[in-house]
């Protein structure tokens, strides 16, 4: 059974999430050509504080640049 480990910041939105993976499911199953029940998606979602960018916290970067999304 295919697996899709997603990792990314937090979806706060549940609908935003259902959509994602309901997207997902539909994509994989396409791809390998089998029934969505057999499809597991896995979001891992990291806190601001836990993910750099050249070595700068991403938490560290939205402050230095309140314009940009979380």
């Amino acid at each position: 059974m295919p697996s899709v480990i997603l990792e990314g910041p937090a979806i706060k939105d549940i609908e935003t999430r259902r959509t994602l993976v309901k997207e997902l499911t539909d994509s994989v199953s396409r791809a390998y050509g089998l029934p969505k029940g057999t499809i597991v998606i896995l979001i891992k979602e990291n806190s601001p504080e836990n993910v750099s960018i050249g070595g700068q916290l991403i938490v560290d970067r939205l402050r230095s640049d309140p314009g940009k999304p979380d």
